[in-house]
């Protein structure tokens, strides 16, 4: 295993800001596994400090292929994780929405523009990624149609599902998506959690890569037996949205099947304390997403669900 430093800006009053990353193997570029973007995302941190320990391993076996290097970036924004701040802690801006990045730009774009300029040619891309709405995940992997998409690859990571998902405008400047257009076969990864940690969500993305990076030749290692992946499009999850604010109540799990009309969740009044309406399951099917904070607001997809296929 290698250490460098991949992009580095100098500050005034603190440590350098600095995304360090950790190589194995030497040769062409087959892999990179991009891990922290936002300052809450402990989970996905977590997960990648387990890849590299497992990656460490291997290598010390000989059991990286010849020919083959594979990085692994576990943080890209360690300010923000310093502070417990989602986004930049100057500006609110987004790193994973400012690729392909702008060298000459704010800071967030250059940072984006740096990291992307040493991990942009590899041939696969895979990131530990968050929703952008608080909650709980089936493990999953997620691919952008951008054209450049490969859904049988996306299947060898032995995940429960392979989620299609058609890019909106403020996708275009994701990793995900920039990836793609520079040609690496890119795929996100969604554990259960992201600001607590999972462990058992976290092992089974780390040995979904290392089954993926075994069936691509990349590392020798004896996978372990993953799931059939079921193939879905985005568009055609449910959303269980809310009709009023409140203290929200989960009755069911992500992965739970749910009958039509079963009673999912309640809100709680914040100030009487009594049940302002239940929200129950449009159709048939599985959790796929469930909200975990403590308070809901009006109109908000509170949960997800994959509708069961009709014979």
């Amino acid at each position: 295993m290698k250490q460098n430093i991949l992009f580095e800006i100098k500050a005034l009053y603190r440590d350098n800001f600095r995304v360090t990353g950790f190589s194995f193997g030497k040769g062409e570029k087959a892999a990179c596994i991009v891990g922290t973007m936002r300052g809450n995302e402990n989970q996905q941190l977590y997960a990648c400090s387990q890849l590299v320990k497992k990656l460490t391993e291997l290598e010390e076996k000989g059991k990286i292929a010849e020919g083959k290097e594979i990085l692994v970036i576990p943080c890209v924004n360690p300010y923000s994780m310093n502070i417990k701040k989602r986004f930049w802690s100057v500006d609110n801006t987004d790193i994973n929405r400012m690729f392909p990045g702008y060298s000459e730009g704010e800071t967030t774009q250059r940072i984006a523009a740096g990291v992307f300029e040493k991990i942009k040619h590899y041939q696969y891309g895979i990131q530990f990624a968050s929703f952008y709405m608080p909650g709980a995940f089936l493990p999953q992997i997620r691919v952008m149609k951008t054209g450049f998409e490969n859904v049988d690859l996306a299947k060898k990571f032995g995940l429960p599902y392979v989620v299609l998902q058609n890019p909106r405008p403020f996708d275009t400047t994701t990793l995900n998506y920039n990836w793609q257009i520079w040609e690496t076969n890119a795929f996100s990864i969604y554990t259960t959690n992201t600001s607590r940690v999972d462990k058992k969500s976290a092992r089974q993305a780390v040995d979904g890569i290392l089954t993926f990076l075994s069936k691509q030749g990349i590392i020798r290692h004896h996978p372990k037996e993953g799931y059939v992946s079921k193939v879905i499009e985005s568009c055609d999850l449910v959303s269980v949205r809310t009709k009023h604010s409140g203290f929200f109540q989960s009755f069911v799990t992500p992965g739970e099947e749910v009958d039509c009309g079963k009673v999912l969740a309640q809100i709680i009044d914040p100030y009487y304390g009594t049940v302002k309406c239940e929200i129950t399951s449009p159709v048939h099917g599985t959790v796929l997403f469930l909200h975990d904070e403590e308070m809901a607001y009006q109109n908000t997809a509170v949960i997800k669900i994959i509708p069961e296929e009709e014979d």
